[in-house]
């Protein structure tokens, strides 16, 4: 039971982990991107295969997937944001981002093939240690990390204010002179690094699967919709919540349930609670 209970929770930080990178990029463009999950992906691939394939030290394999990620959060801005928003205020953004999303995952599943393929062992480690196993407790140190790190960064710098002015009132921001391009395409590439980098720490639990970015982006909103936007304590409670339900569903009734049991929670939030624990209740509707 101990270890369904940890298993579930390291899926659950992963899932927060991806509902940060949501609030990240929301906070700036209010968009949700279809693409988020497939950051958590391109770092699980691409660090499995610099390390594999270039036998790169884990930390420099760490470096590159959060540079690949940011990378693609660039792309993400320019190709499916930018030119959208500028030129409607409808959400074609959703197809935009859902077809950056599909082209880059058929992209990987080329390239990189369409099995699930092991992610190294990024430390020496029995493999008998149960719940201390370095697959578990590397997401759970990683997104707590970023929730920390996310919130000095929006207390203690100057970006960090522009991007929670930006989040009050992009307009007031933009009439003081502040370049609302240049702070949205920011707040991309640092989505794009927190999503490289979940994926890459997740990696010993997820394998390097192409097919995951989907997958990651539905259950990383649904723990951000039971969280509530905008709230990076509401995005860690809520993935907790999901992966320890999650855990517990495929423990008892089978694993198929898990994807049933997931969609039931966003349902409900949206039925009794559309804002979510934590989040404001005038948040545009989506």
């Amino acid at each position: 039971m101990l270890t369904v209970f940890v298993t579930g929770l390291a899926v659950g930080m992963l899932y927060a982990a991806i509902a940060l990178a949501y609030n990240v990029m929301f906070s700036t463009s209010k968009v949700l991107s279809l693409t988020t999950g497939h950051l958590a992906m391109l770092g699980g691939v691409f660090g499995a295969w610099f390390i594999q394939a270039w036998q790169m030290p884990w930390w420099l394999a760490m470096l590159g997937s959060v540079a690949v990620g940011a990378l693609f959060g660039l792309v993400t801005e320019l190709l499916a944001i930018r030119r959208v928003l500028n030129k409607s205020d409808e959400h074609l953004w959703l197809l935009s981002t859902l077809a950056v999303a599909t082209m880059v995952q058929q992209g990987v599943a080329l390239w990189w093939g369409t099995e699930p393929k092991p992610f190294p062992r990024l430390f020496a480690q029995d493999f008998g240690v149960g719940v201390l196993d370095q697959k578990f407790w590397l997401p759970i140190g990683a997104t707590i990390v970023m929730a920390i790190g996310l919130s000095l960064f929006y207390r203690r710098t100057m970006y960090g204010k522009l991007f929670v002015a930006m989040s009050e009132d992009a307009f007031a921001a933009r009439a003081r002179g502040i370049s609302t391009d240049r702070i949205r395409m920011l707040s991309y590439v640092l989505s794009g690094a927190l999503g490289g980098l979940a994926g890459f720490a997740a990696g010993q639990l997820t394998f390097a699967f192409f097919a995951l970015g989907h997958l990651l982006t539905l259950n990383g909103f649904i723990a951000l919709a039971v969280g509530g936007l905008g709230s990076n304590l509401g995005a860690l409670l809520g993935g907790a919540i999901l992966g320890l339900l999650n855990a517990f569903a495929s423990y008892w009734f089978g694993g198929e349930y898990q994807q049933t049991i997931a969609v039931g929670i966003l349902l409900l939030v949206l039925l009794v609670k559309p804002e979510g624990m934590f989040g404001s209740r005038n948040v545009r509707p989506v």
